[in-house]
Parts: C-alpha cells; structure tokens; sequence
C-alpha cells in the first residue's frame, strides 16, 4: 500500500478545500503526494496550490464524479455527501476515514448514542425531535440544546439556563445535554491506519472565544495532573478503537472540578485543537493523518518544546478585503509563526489564521500568547 504514495498516477482526494486541507497539501508535498480539492467556494484557500474542483461536497453525483479519478479520498470537513462515499468504496476506493465513522459524528444526537453505548464517559443527555420536547424538560436544565446536524464552530449550540431560555429551543432534532461544570477543556488527537497501529499526541488545553464557542487559543502541554493526562489519552484511544476509524480523530473533553474526564465532541480529520504540532512536535498532526490513511507507521508524536496556538480571527466591525495589523511585530517575536490561510475577505471572527508560539518556558509562552492576542490584528 505504502508504495502507492511514490507512483506517479496515484492521486489522493480531498473533500474540501480550506485551511485544513491547505496544511495537509503542506504537509503532503515532503511526501511527494499529488492531490486534488473539492469545494463549493471557488476561491477556497486550496485553490490555485493544487488541482483544484469546484463543487458542492453534498451532492451526490459531484462527489461520484470527483471521486472516480482518486485512488484515495479524505475529508477536512464532515459535511459531505456519504452515500456518494459508500458507492465509491464498493468500486474499490478508499475512503479514510469510512463512510460509517462520518455519519457517525455527522449527527450529534447518533454521536452521543455511541458514547453511551461503548461505555464511554460523557455527560448525561436527551434526545429531542421538537422544541416542545426541549420545553418538557425544564427540570434537566441548566443543558446545551445543540441540533443534531450541521451545527459548526458553535452554531447549533445554545446554553438554557433557565425556564426563559426554554424559548430558544431548536425546533429540530436535537439533543439536550446536561451542563458540564468544568474546571478545564482538553483535547487529545489520536491516528489509527488499517495495520490498527494507534498514537496519541500529548494532551493539550483550550481556551475557547467566550461569545463565538470556537477555540481563541490553547497550551500544550495542558496543566493537568499525570492521571486526567493517562485517562484522557485512554478515552482518545478507546474511541478511534471502538470506531474502528482509519484516519485521524480528535477528541475534545472536559476535565470536571472533581478530576472526571468527560467526552464532548469528536471531529474525523485535522483539527484546530492540533495546529501546534507543526511546530512544536516530532510529527505534525497533518503529516500523521496522512501516515494513517496510506497505511504508512505512524510518526512520532513526542513534544519537542511546549507549544502554543492563537486563532487568528478577523475584528469584530470589519469586513473586506484583509490587512494584517501588527504582523512585523508579532514575526518579530522569537518561537513565533504566523499561518495565514489564503483567505482575500475578512469578516467578523472568521478563521484567517492561526499563529503557533514555541518557548521552553511556560510562563514566557503565555505572555508571548498575551502579546500576540494583544498585536496582529486582521482587519480591511
């Protein structure tokens, strides 16, 4: 299987073309792999860096027609057409990771029956069809009312605290989960191939946008103590084993005020909660999944520097054509690097970037983290 990455035919297929799929076409160039995107925005940030497809990741027939010209497809995003998927694979394609594994976490409300089902910890839950079902349960709150499709970066998500906030409910299948009072949210990338050899990454920590539910920035590693690390790293294996996933998975959590490890969500691909890897680990995240799905051994996820990311988002109040306010001075700052994701047009708290800060001292990392958060600023 391995040898398929160095003959000059094969091409590996990616549904989607943002800035994921941007780091992973990076990524994949060391290992000489030709790729070809999907996406339905023609001015993707994959568009123009490789052969590049315009079209909509939902519709049936465009994805059986991208995927006819690959010999293996992936994902850098879960909406996407698995019907389409699943007909590809039985003509003897491979799809990493499967098309079962992707309807699985398409829909919250299936994803949280699988935690339940394989005895995996996670809060407490309802399954709704109506906001009148939502409203039956006043005596659950305080609860997160998420939908359970296509909710993405905290849309489909919305807290009830109270019986006010009954009103709010999503008049959708969704789900009520009980209110997690955490002390921390954690996440731990995990990478399994069709051999079943599995990795982790180290834990890291996330500080998420305290209005926008899409994380601001995170530390690795998470301060947290040598047990919540070893449970944590269990459940991220537990999970992708359960799954039988091929590919890359992660698993974000909270760690309780009472040390209880509880899954929230999962995510089949790359992800934000892994960008540091770039920088400050033996293996990137990207260069991992691609290790995953071509069958190749897995790479070593060892910490070389504790590590840092800042999202890059654009201002609040600005929209257009982007400019980067404060960009020589952050490149400026030592262990500092700046992605930019190829986007031309800003807008309010959308993803242009990520910044990866690495500092053997943990306290010196955080202030450069303040300091960046402080000065690059993406405005129009």
């Amino acid at each position: 299987m391995a040898s398929l990455t160095f003959q000059q035919n094969f091409k590996l297929g990616i549904l989607g073309g943002g800035q994921l799929g941007r780091m992973l076409i990076q990524s994949g160039i060391d290992f000489n792999i030709p790729f070809t995107v999907l996406d339905p925005d023609e001015n993707a940030p994959c568009a123009g860096i490789t052969e590049f497809h315009h079209g909509k990741l939902t519709d049936y027939d465009t994805v059986m027609n991208f995927g006819k010209d690959c010999d293996i497809i992936t994902i850098e995003i879960e909406n996407v057409n698995t019907p389409a998927l699943k007909a590809l694979v039985k003509q003897g394609k491979k799809v990493f990771p499967q098309p079962e594994v992707i309807e699985i976490i398409q829909d919250k409300r299936i994803q949280k029956q699988f935690y339940k089902d394989q005895n995996i910890p996670t809060a407490d839950f309802i399954l709704t069809d109506t906001a009148a079902a939502v409203q039956a349960h006043a005596n659950f709150l305080p609860a997160v009312n998420k939908l359970g499709k296509e909710g993405y970066d905290g849309r489909g998500v919305q807290i009830l605290r109270t019986a006010a906030d009954l009103a709010k409910a999503f008049e959708a299948p969704s789900l009520l989960e009980k209110l997690i009072d955490f002390e921390k949210e954690i996440s731990v990338i995990v990478a399994r191939n069709e051999k079943g050899e599995i990795k982790t990454f180290p834990v890291v920590e996330m500080v998420f946008h305290p209005v926008h539910n899409l994380v601001e920035y995170l530390f690795a590693p998470a301060e947290i103590s040598p047990d919540v690390a070893e449970e944590a790293d269990r459940i991220a294996r537990q999970i992708i084993a359960s799954l039988n996933m091929v590919g890359l998975l992660a698993v974000e959590m909270f760690v309780t005020k009472d040390g209880k490890v509880l899954v929230n969500e999962i995510a089949p691909r790359p992800h934000n909660s892994g960008h540091q890897t770039i920088e400050a680990n033996g293996t990137s995240q990207y260069e991992q999944h691609l290790r995953a799905i071509l069958n190749l051994p897995l790479g070593d996820t060892a910490m070389i520097i504790p590590g840092a990311m800042v999202n890059l988002l654009g201002e609040d109040g600005f929209a257009g054509a982007a400019r980067y306010e404060g960009f020589e001075e952050v490149i400026a700052i030592s262990g500092v690097h700046v992605h930019l994701y190829g986007k031309k047009f800003t807008k309010p708290f959308r993803k242009m970037g990520h910044v990866t800060i690495v500092d053997r001292d943990i306290n010196s990392l955080k202030e450069k983290v303040a300091l960046v958060k402080k000065t690059l600023k993406v405005i129009s």
